[in-house]
């Protein structure tokens, strides 16, 4: 019984370090959110161009972008810039370090910028509703009065 225990220990350590140490490649997790399929689970969440608008050039909109989402908690920019326009960001949960990774591609409008962004979870088949609670935290902090 002892040695069972302590079998599951070791495994549920080796999971949480899988978790926390697991590579995130750039080349899986940048993805354009305009034209990525939906993953086969309800742990994402999306926003489609028109749904966050900006009177301004989409290089500003892309810098308060990505100023936005340093901001979180735990999160840092994996790939892109916002030169480019097109970011994707690691977020870390607090406890277990589970990943969740955001992609935003800001697109330039007749008057201004629109995003596209797709955030999901890496991991688990729910994720609770963190990816759609960030996408709305990032459109919060987007259009505050400055």
């Amino acid at each position: 019984m002892k040695i069972a225990g302590l079998l599951l220990v070791a495994l549920v350590l080796a999971g949480a370090a899988w978790v926390r140490l697991a590579p995130s490649d750039p080349a899986r997790w940048h993805v354009d959110p305009q034209t990525t399929t939906d993953p086969g689970r309800p742990n994402f969440a999306r926003l489609d161009p028109g749904q966050i608008t900006a009177p301004l050039p989409a290089p500003d909109l892309a810098a308060r972008v990505q100023a936005a989402m340093l901001a979180l908690p735990r999160t840092r920019l994996l790939a892109g810039s916002a030169a480019e326009g097109h970011m994707t960001f690691l977020t870390r949960s607090a406890i277990w370090g589970f990943p969740d990774y955001t992609s935003i591609r800001v697109l330039p409008t007749r008057d201004g910028a629109t995003l596209a962004a797709f955030a999901r979870a890496r991991f688990g088949h729910s994720d609770l509703g963190v990816n759609a609670a960030r996408l709305d935290t990032l459109r919060r902090a987007l259009v505050r009065p400055r």
